[in-house]
């Protein structure tokens, strides 16, 4: 059923769209207010043969660089929710999972975006903005290996989300990441809401509203440390062993975006990639870099704030050197 915001005695009464290229175009056309400016979407269907990847074109490529510490990438999927989940969406997503499973498929798709990238006057521009010195091809295969993405666009809810998540834990549950945007009219003027805020993401799930943590879910340790490099794994175990001694009581909570350490209450999310851990601590920013100086500390936005209830930036920890500012960090934390 559509809805309608009320703005200054105004009513801005829901869009709907009948054309999914017209919700597709709205989407691309607002790409740095929806996904942020520091964000860089890259036409699929426009710049790659749809022959190329083995005939496997998504709608779009998404870098997301708002982060520089913690690039991410995305295939993105915009879709319309009047059409067929099991007919239409399901095998669509299906084959993105087989291409990022595929190592080749992924080694040819970093040569189609350098090449694309490099091809494109625009394009080049605001990576080597984004990026400064760094090498293009390396961070372009960096950031497609450390970050396996799936963005589904939709305007509607669809019913068959939750179960298929909570199912595909592997694949669904892990890989997709599900926004609704929606475009409301008044004469001619017009309000984008896109649910959830993209830079929460990858901590609010909208589909199952897993991330209330008294529900009882499939996911566990070995979900989030699957695919990842020893080195992470062993960081990971590194860390949780020295927590458990140090804090008797600590709980590990397992969830579908993160893992959260608690005692009586979550002090420390950690979000786990190839070859990275993002540990969200929740302590003033300031007061994390004074005391964690062998890793990078990304400030986080307000609403991700929001999110975790307080004051928190993440650090991010690729090796385990420094490992034991971040242990006497959190064992201050909790107390």
């Amino acid at each position: 059923m559509p809805t309608a915001l009320y703005f200054k005695d105004k009513r801005f009464v829901e869009k709907t769209f009948s054309k999914e290229k017209d919700f597709e175009s709205l989407a691309f056309t607002h790409s740095k207010t929806l996904f942020g400016q520091h964000s860089i979407i890259i036409d699929a269907k426009k710049k790659i043969d749809n022959q190329a990847l083995g005939g496997i074109i998504p709608d779009a490529f998404l870098f997301d660089l708002n982060d520089p510490n913690n690039p991410e990438f995305y295939l993105i999927e915009v879709e319309l929710a009047k059409h067929s989940f099991y007919n239409h969406i399901f095998p669509q997503i299906t084959k993105f999972f087989a291409f990022f499973k595929n190592l080749e498929s992924q080694n040819e798709l970093v040569g189609k975006i350098y090449n694309t990238v490099t091809t494109d006057a625009n394009l080049k521009k605001e990576f080597v903005d984004k990026i400064g010195n760094q090498e293009l091809f390396k961070f372009i295969k960096d950031t497609i290996e450390n970050s396996q993405n799936i963005l589904l666009i939709l305007d509607n809810d669809k019913k068959e989300l939750p179960e298929i998540i909570s199912t595909y834990t592997d694949t669904w549950g892990k890989m997709v990441k599900l926004s609704l945007l929606k475009q409301y009219e008044h004469n001619g003027d017009y309000i984008l809401s896109l649910t959830p805020e993209f830079e929460n993401i990858d901590t609010i799930d909208i589909a199952s509203n897993e991330q209330d943590e008294n529900k009882t879910n499939v996911y566990t340790e070995d979900y989030h440390l699957e695919g990842v490099s020893q080195e992470i794994k062993d960081t990971y175990h590194a860390l949780k062993q020295a927590l458990i001694e140090k804090i008797p009581t600590l709980k590990i909570n397992p969830q579908r975006y993160y893992i959260s350490f608690r005692k009586k209450r979550n002090f420390a999310f950690l979000q786990i990639r190839k070859k990275k851990i993002g540990l969200v601590a929740l302590e003033n920013e300031e007061v994390i870099k004074q005391k964690v100086s062998g890793y990078s500390v990304s400030t986080l936005g307000e609403s991700v704030q929001r999110f975790y209830n307080g004051e928190c930036a993440r650090i991010n920890i690729d090796n385990a050197d420094n490992i034991d500012q971040v242990i006497n960090l959190l064992v201050e934390i909790q107390k």
